[in-house]
């Protein structure tokens, strides 16, 4: 597809953003009720199309359950989808309000982004995921899948397009651009056409959007997730924690990747790790926890300088022995991506500090990092995890793809000054 045709997409996805902000709550709700349907009525053709995807892919390469639909996986999206409906609208509401002593009302109040743009790799659930949300906060979006997923992002998108047909909306509400490099350039050039663009995806895929988009960017970064076992914690607590973290879904950016245990709990280390060898987890050890778990754990090799700060995407772990609390938030300071941390403890004063002195986006105290979803969250879905400061931190749900004006009203009132 030539760039002037890709321009001429994004005209028509501002022009269906302006007609969606003309849309009531009940109309937009209404609209992702009858998609969720839609997703469930047209689950086989979904699987179908998944099956192409799949096919071209490496069962061993990560990214394959990342790209996998299953039955249950769409019905969780369409669960998800009528859960977004069922919120309140984030639209119109008066975010604050005040009287000048001229008498001129200032209101500030939420509004729509407009055009909202999202570049992703394998991840088929976030062309649903950001079509919801992006039409309940009254914006068009844009989507670049990547190629992995080609097929059923193509199904995918004629299910959301032809829904928005029959019921009143403009299809551009929803554009899927083709796979390639080209389209991804023209996006990220699209300044004036697309309000922001979300990366979701790997470092590389984050680092390149972030570094040459001329379209403001929310930067959804790499999940390089620790928990750390205090001196304090409960081991029941470090086992479940770990292995849940770790295998729960080995793809997704919250999951653990880099185990820091006190020096004092290293007897401790062949329990907590021992459930993940089901799942042949395969460990890089620092050289005190390589000592600890040397003929105990099957699955065992010594960490490289590299290890360090990898998102393993993968059923590896990184394990590393601190002395306390102090190397261990200096640990996770240079090597996490302040994305997801946790600790295990027991002592209220450890976690307490924990929890002030731990820069990410969002800090547990014995719960795996596997909540770090704006589902888990309650925000019915979720358009990304940032792990920047500026707008939006962590889940990002209905709120974060918002913005605001101000709606100043008056009697007439001129600036003599």
């Amino acid at each position: 597809m030539k760039v002037t045709d890709i321009d001429r997409l994004l005209d028509r996805s501002r022009s269906a953003a302006r007609d969606l902000n003309l849309r009531g709550a009940d109309d937009i709700d209404a609209l992702l009720c009858a998609l969720a349907d839609s997703i469930e009525d047209s689950a086989s053709e979904i699987l179908e199309a998944n099956s192409r995807d799949l096919a071209r892919m490496d069962k061993a390469n990560p990214k394959y359950d990342r790209l996998r639909l299953t039955a249950d996986r769409l019905a969780g999206i369409a669960a998800d989808m009528r859960a977004v409906a069922a919120l309140p609208s984030p639209l119109g509401n008066i975010l604050d309000e005040w009287t000048r002593p001229n008498g001129m009302t200032i209101r500030k109040v939420s509004v729509p982004f407009g055009v909202i743009g999202v570049v992703y790799e394998a991840r088929p659930n976030v062309t649903f995921d950001v079509a919801s949300l992006c039409m309940k906060a009254g914006s068009a979006c844009v989507l670049k899948g990547g190629s992995d997923a080609q097929a059923t992002n193509e199904t995918a998108i004629a299910i959301i397009r032809d829904v928005l047909d029959r019921h009143g909306f403009s299809p551009d509400c929803a554009t899927l651009l083709p796979a390639g490099h080209d389209a991804t350039e023209a996006m990220l050039n699209a300044a004036g056409k697309i309000d922001v663009i979300i990366p979701r995806g790997g470092r590389g895929l984050i680092d390149f959007v972030r570094d040459n988009s001329r379209v403001p960017v929310i930067e959804t970064g790499a999940g390089v997730c620790h928990t750390y076992l205090h001196a304090s914690g409960r081991t029941d607590y470090a086992r479940d924690i770990v292995l849940n973290a770790k295998t729960r879904r080995v793809s997704v950016c919250n999951s653990l990747d880099a185990f820091i245990i006190d020096r004092s709990r290293l007897a401790d280390l062949r329990d907590i790790c021992m459930p993940l060898a089901d799942k042949k987890v395969e460990i890089h050890a620092d050289a005190a926890t390589y000592a600890a778990l040397d003929g105990h754990y099957p699955y065992l090799t010594h960490a490289e300088t590299d290890d360090y700060g990898r998102e393993w995407m993968d059923y590896k772990m990184l394990t590393i022995a601190v002395d306390g609390i102090d190397q261990a938030l200096d640990t996770i300071a240079r090597y996490g991506s302040r994305h997801s941390e946790a600790i295990v403890a027991d002592d209220d004063t450890i976690i307490t500090r924990f929890l002030r002195e731990v820069d990410a986006a969002c800090v547990y105290a014995n719960v795996s990092t596997a909540f770090t979803d704006g589902g888990q969250f309650g925000f019915g879905a979720e358009i990304g995890i940032s792990t920047q400061k500026l707008h939006a931190r962590g889940p990002m749900g209905l709120p974060e793809i918002t913005t605001y004006k101000y709606l100043v009203t008056g009697s007439g009132q001129t600036r003599n000054s």
